[in-house]
């Protein structure tokens, strides 16, 4: 996939896809083999649907364990435990003020990887993650979206 770069993940991200590659490689890869095995069995594999679904699925399962394993081995494991300080930087909770709504969000700035906006896990290369970094508590940040220019307040900044 990409070269050397590192990529940042907290312990949890990390976790989380070893155990998927771990379900990938003895639970997914030995299931659709034997499947390929069955849908082969039943003779012309030119008109055999379920041969070649089975066959997409492998190289499916296939391309996520690369995936995978590259995240895994360019990992850098961030631990917010051992982070202080005003500014917003990777793995943050930060909680911000959405000055036009009158509304508060706090999100975790994550790697890309482990984002998941509806658990509160922001990515660090979405245009919300990259705003907030650098800034800290009481900056007032302005984020181009797909709707115009969204105002935000940082309220907090904790390393969590």
């Amino acid at each position: 996939m990409s070269d050397d770069i590192r990529l940042p993940l907290t312990q949890r991200g990390f976790d989380k896809i070893q155990v998927e590659l771990k379900r990938l490689k003895e639970v997914d890869r030995p299931s659709i083999i034997k499947a390929i095995g069955e849908a082969r069995a039943m003779g012309d594999l030119s008109e055999n649907a379920e041969y070649h679904a089975a066959r997409d699925r492998q190289g499916w399962i296939e391309a996520v364990i690369r995936k995978h394993e590259d995240t895994l081995a360019r990992a850098e494991v961030i631990n917010p435990l051992k982070l202080s300080g005003p500014k917003v930087r990777f793995s943050a909770t930060v909680t911000l003020s959405d000055d036009e709504r009158g509304t508060e969000h706090t999100y975790q700035i994550v790697g890309e990887e482990e984002a998941d906006i509806d658990k509160g896990l922001l990515s660090v290369k979405a245009p919300l993650g990259r705003a907030l970094i650098g800034h800290e508590e009481g900056d007032e940040i302005e984020v181009k979206a797909p709707g115009g220019i969204r105002k935000y307040t940082i309220l907090q900044v904790l390393y969590v």
